[in-house]
Order: structure tokens, then C-alpha cells, then sequence
């Protein structure tokens, strides 16, 4: 499997595959590739919709250049707490941001985000954020308000007065309850255009049926969340619930 930086002839497969609306894992084997690779090239670079090659391969040599500036080995050679390699922990971050933008984030709330669970402190300032992620500081209010009405980070003071944008163990589980109530939301209006578009006719039995499913989804996902909540508390290794065993009575 060839390793380093893509060619720019790579670069150009990658596009071809996303205008023939190929997946990832295609591209990448054709390129004999990981699909890492190619997700983060696509989503670093505008998206599968705005990828294009020529401005991919210009933008990662200017990365390139900067990181080779005298500032940029700076920062990068400063040590890392626990013995971490400056290197490795530029090249996850940059994964991990492309996969939440995979899931639908916008490039700053995955940066932010990434930048939040990749801190041993799990908390960050705004201007702590704006500093390590050399972006202004509208851009980060702009990403935390996102993710905070997605319940994926929160805020709270420090002795400064400060706001800290915390990620903790619940916010996982707020944000799951917080996308089944999304959930019943769509239910409640499903039903509510059954009756004005009338019983029995086909549109209001569609409605009917996309209720009926969504609200087996939102039943579901809550309580599979209370039942793994758990495990957001448990160290690496401990005992864990076993949250796929069913209860006596469900036996």
C-alpha cells in the first residue's frame, strides 16, 4: 500500500470517483488506499460537493509550506503531555474532524469539537480555542453556539469569570435524548397532517407509517441510552454493563 502525501494525479481520481458518486471506500481501494485517507482528503478540501483537485493539491502545499515555517516547527516540536507525538496527534485530529464532518458538522463545530475531546481537561476557552485553532474568535462563538443547541458541548464559568465549553461524559447521552425528542417532534407532526389530509387516503397513510416508524426509532434510541448510560462512567477495561443481555422479563 503506497504511503505519503497523495499526488496530485490521485487527487484527480478522487474527484472522478465523487462526480461518478462513488463511496469513499471505492475511491480508496482503486487508489489502494485507507478510506481515512480519502474521507479526510475530501472533507479537509470543501466536501464531496465542492472538491476539487486542482485547489485540493494547492492547499495542501500551502499547509505543507506553513508547517515548514520556522513558527509552525515551533508549535508542533513543543512537547506533548504524556510523551504524545506532535505529528501523530495533527494527523488525528485532522481525521477525527473529518469524520464528524462526515456526520453532518460543519468544518469549525468539528474542529472545535475535536479540539475539546482531544484535551485531557475535556474544557476549553474561547480564546484558548481561537489560539490553537489559528481561526478568529467569531468563528468559534459561531461553531459553540451550534454545538451547544445540538447539546454536544456546555458552558460553564471558571474562577475568572470566564466561559469555559466543556465536553464530559453526558453530553453524549444529552445529545442522543436530545435527538429522540427531535424525533417525536416529526411524530407528533406527522400525525397531526394525518387528520388534515384525511384518513385512509395515501398521503396520510404515508404520513401514518413514517410516524409509526420514527416513533419506534425515538422508543428505541432512549432506551438504549438509559440502558448504556453507564458505560460513559466506566474506566477502559472495568466491567462494563452488559447492555445487549435482556432483562428477566423480557426472556
Amino acid at each position: 500500500m503506497p504511503g505519503g502525501r497523495l499526488t496530485h494525479q490521485e487527487r484527480q481520481q478522487i474527484a472522478l470517483g465523487l462526480a461518478d458518486s462513488l463511496p469513499y471506500a471505492e475511491i480508496a481501494r482503486r487508489l489502494d488506499r485507507p478510506t481515512s485517507t480519502v474521507t479526510r482528503e475530501v472533507m479537509r478540501n470543501g466536501g464531496p460537493t465542492a472538491y476539487r483537485a486542482d485547489l485540493a493539491h494547492r492547499a495542501t502545499e500551502r499547509r505543507a509550506h506553513r508547517r515548514k515555517s520556522p513558527a509552525s516547527q515551533g508549535s508542533e516540536s513543543a512537547p506533548q503531555p504524556h510523551g504524545r507525538d506532535a505529528e501523530a496527534m495533527v494527523e488525528y485530529e485532522e481525521t477525527f474532524a473529518a469524520v464528524l464532518m462526515a456526520s453532518g458538522l460543519t468544518k469549525m463545530s468539528a474542529r472545535v469539537l475535536t479540539c475539546l475531546f482531544t484535551t485531557d481537561a475535556g474544557s476549553l476557552t474561547a480564546s484558548q480555542l481561537a489560539r490553537r485553532l489559528q481561526v478568529s474568535p467569531a468563528s468559534i462563538s459561531k461553531a459553540i453556539a451550534f454545538l451547544e443547541s445540538q447539546s454536544l458541548v456546555r458552558r460553564e464559568r471558571d474562577e475568572g469569570r470566564r466561559d469555559r465549553y466543556v465536553v464530559d461524559d453526558e453530553l453524549f447521552y444529552q445529545a442522543t435524548i436530545a435527538s429522540a425528542r427531535a424525533n417525536d417532534k416529526l411524530v407528533e407532526t406527522a400525525r397531526r397532517g394525518v387528520a388534515v389530509l384525511g384518513p385512509q387516503t395515501p398521503a396520510a397513510t404515508r404520513l401514518e407509517n413514517i410516524a409509526r416508524f420514527l416513533d419506534f426509532i425515538s422508543e428505541s434510541i432512549t432506551r438504549a441510552a438509559e440502558q448504556a448510560r453507564e458505560v460513559l462512567h466506566t474506566r477502559p477495561g472495568a466491567t462494563a454493563p452488559d447492555t445487549a443481555r435482556p432483562s428477566p422479563d423480557q426472556e
